[in-house]
């Protein structure tokens, strides 16, 4: 597997999954109505911002990670990063060398820490492997996320610091 960055030629890829994803409404406090051209805005950041996949040798996408500053100004030192990984792909080990990847960028970029804003409880999956990683759950909002089938659930803000001082 490889992670790079993504290519205008790769979105088509990764909003066929995205779309699945958003739509489910499971995971991502997103619009479920969201329209490509939403998604691609959102998606696909800029600088100082960035977005890469993960590849098969052969091409294949994966998953996405988009990363970057959490806020400007006087919070620019704090990273955030958002994954998905095409469901027809789980159990590939996407998701992980996605968050390895964005953790390794933020430490090279100099942030100080990573911060996931919204990560709804319901993803046991998602927060089993944050906290494998260092992440730990800062404050849970009650009820702040409506699962399509679970109801409502708790929202996490999760944090890693990437450095001692």
């Amino acid at each position: 597997m490889l992670i790079r960055d993504a290519t205008a030629e790769e979105w088509p890829a990764i909003w066929s999954f995205m779309r699945q994803i958003v739509a489910a409404g499971e995971t991502f406090p997103y619009d479920q109505d969201m329209d490509e051209v939403q998604g691609r805005d959102m998606w696909l950041s800029d600088a100082p911002g960035r977005t890469v996949v993960a590849v098969e040798a052969d091409g294949t996408v994966l998953g996405s990670a988009k990363m970057g500053p959490n806020y400007g100004g006087p919070g620019a030192h704090v990273a955030s990063a958002s994954f998905m990984v095409d469901p027809a792909h789980w159990g590939k080990g996407a998701g992980r060398a996605l968050s390895e990847h964005a953790l390794e960028w933020a430490r090279s970029e100099g942030y100080r820490a990573m911060q996931f804003n919204a990560v709804a409880e319901s993803n046991t999956r998602a927060v089993a492997l944050y906290r494998s990683l260092g992440f730990e759950v800062l404050a849970t909002i009650p009820e702040g996320f409506r699962h399509p089938t679970e109801g409502y659930v708790g929202l996490h803000i999760m944090y890693c610091r990437l450095e001692s001082s």
